[in-house]
C-alpha cells in the first residue's frame, strides 16, 4: 500500500524559505512511470498544481511559481521536497504531495493528507 505524509513548518515567515518534504511508504519514487507531485489549495479557493518530479529525476513546475520553487528528492529516504523561496502571504495554502501518472494532475486519488502552511509575520 503507497502512502505519502507530507512535513514541515506550519508557520513561514513572509520572504523566507517554506521547505515541505513528502515521505513515501509502499514504493519508490525512482521506478515506474510516475510523477510525485507538490499541490496547494489556498483557502477559498481551488486546487493548484505547483511542480512534479518524474521517477527519472526530471522537475517541472508552474510557470506562475517557477521563478521561486526548486524540488528535489533523497532516494536514501524515499523523499522529495518542496522548496518555495520568498513567501508571500499568497503562499498560504493547504499543501498536499501526490502521486500520479500525469505529470500536472490535480485530483489524484494517491496522495496526503495536507499539511497547512501559513505566511505571516
Amino acid at each position: 500500500q503507497v502512502q505519502l505524509q507530507e512535513s514541515g513548518p506550519g508557520l513561514v515567515k513572509p520572504s523566507q524559505t517554506l521547505s515541505l518534504t513528502c515521505t513515501v511508504s509502499g514504493a519508490s519514487i525512482a521506478t515506474g512511470d510516475y510523477y510525485w507531485i507538490w499541490i496547494r489549495q489556498p483557502p477559498g479557493k481551488g486546487l493548484e498544481w505547483v511542480g512534479a518530479i518524474h521517477s527519472s529525476g526530471n522537475t517541472d513546475y508552474s510557470p506562475s511559481l517557477k521563478s521561486r520553487t526548486v524540488m528535489f528528492r533523497d532516494l536514501s529516504k524515499n523523499q522529495f521536497t518542496l522548496q518555495l523561496t520568498s513567501v508571500t502571504p499568497e503562499d498560504t495554502a493547504v499543501y498536499y504531495c501526490a502521486r500520479d501518472r500525469y505529470r500536472d494532475a490535480t485530483t489524484s486519488s494517491l496522495r496526503g493528507q495536507g499539511t497547512q502552511v501559513t505566511v505571516s509575520s
